[in-house]
């Protein structure tokens, strides 16, 4: 085999499928790329038989085969060569010599025939959306899973669709993240729980243009994502998912209108009172058109008051600030409004077309 890439095509390639090299495994073929250049198109592939990634990489074929290459070896040093022609050469013992400039190497292969493919997928339930529509609202819920695999379930992320809706849920027992979006076509109802952990590696690879498309397929085990001459793989967990329509109301007994920049940065300078061994709550305290945000600690006290516009009753309440933190980040409206019922139930932050829903349960506090 042999193949010229310039850097830059190999370098991207190279970190779109090395988010599928596990970190640790005791099949050693796993710990590969396989480079597989025996068709008319090159493609590089990872696999830990949980997420597989393929990507097809721009380049030369000179003489065509395939290798298997320790990937955590290749990527490091090619991340080092100058920025310039590469090729890369392989012979019968599956010896590789990497060639750019005045630099050549050579290292130890794999045959590749043991490598795992990626599992053929039925393009049968499809849905297509914009890369950076998924991107958004990837990161705008993700934050709310478990890291903990005590409730598997809790580690991954609901897809829902209906109709022309697409509804992404993530939930950890203490938080509720829910988005909505509206895709361009009308589907049948489909639900599936992804991984967090492909969703955290496929939204590091997914484009930020508006105009660059992703089409995401469901089987009963798999969801495959097709987009720039990638394919992303991962298995589904198995289980129904939470009744989470069953925890959402609607009913509430005081309502707020804050600006999201002022009331983020508060929390944020609050949060400096506490350490993280305390786990001590932020109060906020609601009277009339002002908010509190108020944090005793052995740092020291903290107050501060935003203005509001209320309706409904004074309320106090407690928060983790993190809670609050992540959701208020990632919500880009300029105000938002918080609907609470009382200091033991939980607070909600929505939009009024519930584009997002944002829901945290109090924490209890000594007054």
């Amino acid at each position: 085999m042999k193949l010229v890439f310039t850097k830059s095509n190999l370098t991207k390639a190279v970190n779109i499928v090395m988010k599928a090299v596990p970190t640790r495994t005791t099949m050693t073929i796993l710990e590969c790329i396989l480079i597989d250049a025996t068709t008319n198109v090159i493609k590089f592939t990872a696999n830990d038989m949980e997420l597989g990634i393929e990507t097809i990489v721009e380049g030369d074929i000179i003489e065509k085969g395939k290798v298997a290459l320790d990937a955590k070896f290749f990527s490091e040093f090619i991340r080092k060569l100058p920025d310039n022609e590469i090729t890369l050469e392989t012979d019968n013992n599956f010896i590789a010599t990497i060639e750019c400039e005045n630099t050549k190497i050579n290292i130890a292969g794999k045959s590749g025939e043991d490598f795992s493919y990626l599992p053929a997928i039925v393009k049968e339930k499809k849905i297509t959306l914009s890369q950076f529509s998924l991107r958004e609202v990837i990161n705008q819920t993700l934050f709310s899973i478990s890291m903990l695999d005590n409730n598997k379930l809790m580690t991954g992320e609901l897809f829902e669709v209906s109709d022309n809706k697409l509804k992404v849920v993530g939930l950890d027992g203490h938080r509720i993240a829910i988005r909505n979006v509206t895709l361009e076509e009308h589907y049948n109802t489909i639900k599936a729980i992804v991984p967090g952990k492909t969703l955290s590696e496929i939204s590091k690879i997914l484009s930020t243009d508006a105009e660059a498309m992703v089409n995401v397929y469901f089987t009963n085990n798999h969801i495959l994502f097709e987009f720039d001459n990638t394919l992303v793989v991962s298995r589904l967990i198995e289980g129904d998912y939470f009744k989470i329509d069953q925890m959402l109301s609607n009913d509430y007994e005081t309502k707020i209108t804050i600006n999201k920049k002022e009331f983020l940065e508060s929390i944020d300078r609050a949060n400096l009172f506490i350490k993280e061994s305390d786990k001590k709550p932020i109060i906020i305290s609601i009277q009339d058109g002002s908010l509190k945000v108020n944090v005793k600690s052995a740092i020291g006290n903290f107050d501060e008051n935003i203005e509001i516009n209320k309706d409904g009753k004074d309320i106090m309440i407690g928060f983790n600030p993190k809670f609050l933190i992540d959701a208020l980040r990632v919500i880009d409206d300029e105000t938002v409004d918080i609907y609470l019922v009382n200091p033991k139930s939980p607070c909600f932050i929505r939009d009024k077309e519930q584009n997002y829903v944002y829901l945290i349960l109090p924490v209890n506090f000594v007054a």
